[in-house]
């Protein structure tokens, strides 16, 4: 739509994960490194969170890129369990029919998968993400699976990367034993002032742009009004580069940062913005 105006190859701001576009910023750095740390070290179980949007999922789209030949990952996304239904999503992940077995005869050939990948010389993790869609009921099933276990080597290693209501759901009593075996654990925060300004520089220079076409002004006003989170600065980045097209203007300046914010507001849309009021407006131009 705009991207021949701007000089880019492609838009620069969509919201699907892409590891193309990563911003290895200091937060998604020690997130990825944690990610990395805990299956190398073959962690039993590793936890990362942050908030919806911060770019979890894309972490995880880049670790599977660089997976090991003697590691098999299986990713399970979106899962919502009752207890014994863990096993059923799990078997469907590795192409096996669950079919209508009892739990026990579940456990007892997925027990056998493990133990033949371990002979073939290679170990399995699983990892859960939207993790806090698990009911506790199924962590606890989780926990009993990485009990299976060859002399010291461990033969299952789970990942769970979630939102912030899965820290607290693992820090309930209940819960211990499965805290107690967490050995890799990372919480992802928003991005700061200076990181939204590298981020958007990043990704507009990664579509191809051959000028700054946010200012640095801009890019700051930007990180207030989406507190840092990635996915929101994704959101307002390409809605501001539309309306930037709409009106003919080759730089989004933080005038025509607010004056979109300010119709926005006035339709009752995008309220996920948050406000920028203790800054006098500024009227743009006719250019």
């Amino acid at each position: 739509m705009y991207e021949e105006f701007y000089g880019l190859t492609e838009r620069p701001f969509l919201t699907v994960p892409d590891p193309d576009f990563l911003y290895w910023g200091e937060g998604h750095t020690l997130a990825f490194t944690m990610l990395r740390y805990g299956l190398l070290t073959r962690a039993p179980i590793t936890v990362i969170t942050g908030e919806i949007g911060s770019g979890k999922t894309t972490l995880l789209r880049q670790l599977m890129r660089e997976i090991p030949g003697d590691l098999e990952v299986i990713l399970i996304s979106n899962m919502q369990t009752n207890r014994g239904e863990l096993l059923h999503w799990i078997f469907m992940s590795i192409d096996r029919n669950p079919a209508d077995k009892p739990y026990v005869q579940l456990f007892k050939e997925f027990q056998e998968y493990l133990i033949q990948s371990y002979a073939e010389g290679k170990r399995v993790a699983i990892i859960f993400d939207e993790a806090q869609n698990i009911g506790i009921d199924s962590i606890e099933e989780i926990r009993m699976l990485t009990n299976i276990n060859a002399d010291k080597d461990e033969l299952l290693q789970i990942v769970l990367v979630g939102q912030p209501q899965l820290r607290a759901m693992l820090g309930r009593p209940e819960l211990r034993q499965f805290s107690q075996r967490i050995s890799a654990d990372f919480h992802l925060g928003p991005l700061g002032e200076d990181d939204v300004e590298k981020y958007i520089h990043h990704r507009l220079a990664k579509a191809g742009a051959k000028w700054n076409i946010f200012t640095n002004k801009t890019c700051k006003l930007v990180q207030k009004a989406t507190g840092g989170v990635p996915r929101l600065v994704n959101v307002l980045c390409d809605l501001c580069l539309v309306y930037g097209f709409s009106s003919g203007s080759k730089v989004v300046d933080e005038t025509l940062l607010r004056e979109f914010l300010d119709s926005a507001k006035r339709r009752g849309i995008y309220e996920q913005f948050r406000p920028l009021d203790d800054t006098p407006k500024l009227v743009r131009q006719t250019r």
